[in-house]
């Protein structure tokens, strides 16, 4: 059963759509969280081989401040957040008020990756009670933990399971804009997500798309 035997046009712009839910829930949060508006929104929801996931990240080597977790409940499977250093530097700095945190400490601040996982639970949380609404689906995901590393290295854990049953992931583009001193910042993340094989199946026969 492979993915795309089950992944059409139609399946992606559904869950760009929830994606962009989930986004605006995560944007909330977010403004809440820092005190300023942030906005965010999925400009794109794609089907990947393994090579152009890496490329989209900016290659194997790039450095990023990587989130991985779980999906359990109903649906399983293994969703990767990867942000680019500094991206992640502007942001936690901003959460921890800080602005001498920086990732590529070492060792790295413990307040600094308590913060990062924290962004990576509302991001995460917020794209997962999207799709649970959306399918009425019970998922919540594990607790996040954070890597700092190569893409290469942060995604290979998840790529040895998924990789027995496909070649494609599915890639959520996220950009948030960040209005600070009157000026906006863009950062662009990715969403890298892999549904476990029976999974597929479970969340397109749920939103009745299959």
């Amino acid at each position: 059963m492979s993915s795309d035997q089950h992944i059409s046009d139609m399946h992606l712009d559904v869950l760009k759509e929830i994606g962009n839910i989930g986004a605006a829930h995560a944007a909330t949060a977010l403004s809440q969280l820092l005190g300023r508006k942030i906005d965010m929104l999925v400009p794109d929801v794609k089907l990947v081989s393994f090579d152009e996931m890496f490329e989209l990240a900016g290659g194997a080597e790039k450095i990023v401040a990587g989130i991985f977790l779980r999906i359990q409940g109903d649906l399983s499977g293994s969703m990767f957040f990867v942000l680019p250093v500094d991206s992640a530097n502007h942001f936690i700095r901003k959460l921890i008020h800080d602005d001498t945190f920086d990732f590529h400490a070492n060792p790295i601040a413990a307040m600094g990756i308590s913060a990062m996982q924290e962004l990576g639970n509302i991001l995460s949380g917020s794209y997962l009670s999207a799709l649970s609404d959306f399918t009425g689906l019970h998922i919540h995901p594990t607790v996040p933990s954070l890597s700092v590393d190569m893409v290469g290295a942060i995604v290979s854990f998840g790529l040895i399971e998924v990789s027995h049953y496909s070649d494609d992931v599915i890639v959520i583009d996220t950009r948030i804009n960040d209005d600070a001193d009157e000026k906006t910042s863009t950062v662009d993340g990715h969403f890298f997500l892999l549904p476990d094989p029976e999974s597929y199946v479970t969340i397109f026969r749920s939103l009745g798309v299959l």
